[in-house]
């Protein structure tokens, strides 16, 4: 597999900095260009306040270039940078990415901004990989990941949709405060509190997964934020055209998740779902497919957070099926899940 050279849009938010942790050590591909705004042009990226709980890896000696600058970019497309990893906001994004797809290179969002659009593919590697070709015609050049939240909602409810026939659900949410940013997480961690309130998020959501899915029935969704600094935690009862037992719920969800297995990709979890008795949201947060790593090196422990942990199970009516499900929002719901994209993207000869 040829190493492709890379550049980060974004240098010192939270998801920025994972992509930069998970990139120094990838087999496939090489961080040579970190792009910022006015906050940090111009720093070494050594100097730029590191944001993650895991120590700072030794990242290669680069100068923060100007992320809106299209010579800056048009420098780095004619220095062999061909793909790059956006962690910008939204607002930034509209008008950013494009000017990075122009200049030649292939640009993998974890914005909301394109999700959704016609000829930029949205995409979770084990549900729609298709996608990446049948969206863009065959010439790849911009392509999404999805919100953080719907992760680990979709991946049981594919698995069971496809099984018993999906004819409504309802999802609520317990959202680790790194989901709104660092400033965000700082302030709430300071005042003690959190507003539980996240104006927009379950209707993304909701569109997203009936997007991914070609689903359009009947779902209500309300997502909560909660002081705890990272991962996502999502209660969900579904109503199916098939009649369900716990037994065989198990059992679909278990022989699905061996069927999606990815392990030819860099950053793939061992397997998508990891099925327990009950959640335990800290030993739980790096779920790696086969086990629950404790303080794991993101650096190089790829898999670790990049599993759906899935609990509770529970079968209230013969066509009812209740469980609780939870994921790393940073790692799996962000980062992760964006470069996993971009390799599932190099594994099938797009890049």
């Amino acid at each position: 597999m040829q190493r492709l050279t890379v550049a980060v849009l974004g240098a010192g938010g939270l998801v920025a900095q994972r992509l930069q942790q998970r990139l120094v050590n990838h087999p496939w591909f090489e961080l040579a260009a970190v792009a910022g705004s006015p906050r940090h042009l111009g720093a070494s990226l050594e100097d730029v306040p590191w944001l993650l709980s895991e120590k700072r890896p030794m990242l290669p000696p680069l100068t923060v270039v100007d992320v809106s600058n299209p010579h800056t970019v048009q420098g780095l497309a004619e220095a062999g940078v061909s793909v790059a990893f956006s962690a910008l906001p939204s607002e930034e994004a509209k008008h950013i990415e494009p000017m990075w797809v122009k200049a030649g290179i292939r640009v993998f969002s974890n914005a909301s901004t394109y999700r959704r659009k016609e000829g930029v593919p949205f995409v979770i590697p084990e549900l729609n990989p298709e996608a990446l070709v049948e969206q863009s015609s065959g010439q790849l050049r911009h392509a999404c990941a999805t919100n953080c939240t719907l992760v680990p909602l979709i991946l049981p409810l594919a698995a069971l949709n496809k099984a018993y026939g999906l004819q409504r659900y309802t999802m609520r949410s317990e959202q680790g405060l790194s989901g709104g940013g660092h400033a965000y997480m700082e302030q709430a961690i300071e005042q003690g509190n959190v507003h539980p309130s996240i104006p927009g998020e379950a209707e993304k959501t909701e569109a997203e997964l009936s997007h991914i899915l070609g689903w359009h029935g009947e779902a209500s969704l309300r997502c909560e934020r909660i002081m705890r600094p990272d991962g996502h935690h999502v209660f969900v009862e579904a109503m199916f055209a098939s009649e369900v037992n716990v037994e065989d719920v198990h059992e679909t969800l278990s022989a699905w998740s061996q069927a999606h297995r990815m392990n030819h990709l860099p950053s793939a979890p061992h397997q998508p779902l990891v099925l327990t008795p009950t959640i335990d949201v800290n030993a739980h947060l790096f779920a790696d497919g086969i086990g629950f790593p404790q303080s794991p090196n993101p650096a190089i422990e790829r898999a670790a957070g990049m599993a759906v942990v899935v609990a509770n199970l529970q079968c209230k009516t013969p066509n009812m099926v209740s469980f609780e499900a939870f994921s790393h929002n940073t790692i799996r719901g962000a980062a992760g899940g964006v470069l996993l994209l971009a390799e599932l993207a190099h594994s099938m000869d797009l890049l």
